[in-house]
């Protein structure tokens, strides 16, 4: 579902916006989802098969079938919706074969505009760039690279394409994979407004600060959140405190519950660097 921005910022930017414009990428796994083996502890290679544009892709070794196609006209600007829908493992780096993409919206924030020819992106993150369809009138190669599964764009794998119009409809791209040089740096990224955050400008400058370490136990094959694996409650947590249990030490489960004082600025942060990282979160 998009839900547009009437006082959208860059409406004068673009010439389109609308159901075109989206791109979906997700994994497909030929396996049943019950024989699949979940979570990561249990077991390391359930990787996916495929990777899905807009719901569809193809597979190593598998037939040639369609894929899916973005039209453009030569010389207009879109607006271009990123998403994606995988699960927590792969990440993807996304790029248009011959073009470059200037990010105005992440996550629902307006941004200043940045202007890049690769993007990383995680597990429910959404981008908004402008697409400046200004080469030459050809078929040109969508790449979307997981971090896990099958890499490459062999046979038009983890692919789609990008067509102008009056292009050959029956023809796949011809453009080689080049260098990327202008890739995605998150913090590049700069929101269009200040929302003012809390507390005092400075880290530390808040009441509570709460770190949350990741790291990974090679031995169960498991990430861990300041030395604590998650594991689901079988009573929910409000039920819990309704029942008796008046501290965090009390609550189930062990270690991944915190209280925090109530009317109160909290710093959140998240050393970067664990093992089999980078990790959605």
């Amino acid at each position: 579902m998009v839900i547009y921005d009437p006082d959208d910022p860059y409406a004068d930017s673009y010439d389109v916006d609308d159901e075109r414009a989206l791109l979906s990428h997700l994994q497909w796994y030929h396996d049943k989802a019950e024989t699949l083996k979940f979570p990561l502890k249990v077991d390391l290679r359930s990787s996916p098969d495929a990777t899905l544009i807009n719901a569809l892709g193809r597979f190593d070794g598998g037939n040639a079938i369609d894929l899916a196609v973005i039209n453009v006209e030569q010389g207009k600007k879109y607006r271009m919706r990123l998403v994606n829908l995988a699960q927590c493992d792969p990440e993807y780096t996304f790029s248009i074969d011959n073009h470059t993409m200037t990010i105005i919206e992440v996550d629902g924030v307006n941004h200043e505009q940045l202007r890049v020819d690769q993007i990383q992106i995680f597990v429910g993150q959404r981008y908004s760039f402008i697409l400046n369809a200004d080469q030459a009138a050809d078929n040109y190669w969508i790449r979307v690279s997981p971090s896990t599964g099958t890499s490459g764009f062999t046979g038009g794998i983890n692919s789609a394409i990008l067509r102008y119009s009056r292009t050959d409809e029956d023809s796949e791209p011809g453009t080689p994979e080049a260098d990327t040089t202008n890739i995605l740096v998150e913090g590049d990224l700069v929101p269009l407004g200040n929302p003012g955050a809390p507390g005092h400008p400075e880290v530390g400058g808040v009441d509570y600060a709460l770190n949350l370490d990741l790291s990974f136990d090679g031995g169960a094959l498991a990430f861990e959140i300041n030395g604590e694996q998650f594991v689901p409650s079988t009573v929910p947590v409000l039920l819990q405190i309704l029942s008796g249990a008046q501290t965090a030490d009390s609550l189930l489960p062990s270690g991944s519950v915190y209280s925090l004082p109530s009317n109160s600025t909290i710093e959140i942060s998240i050393p970067a660097g664990v093992v089999g990282g980078p990790v959605c979160f």
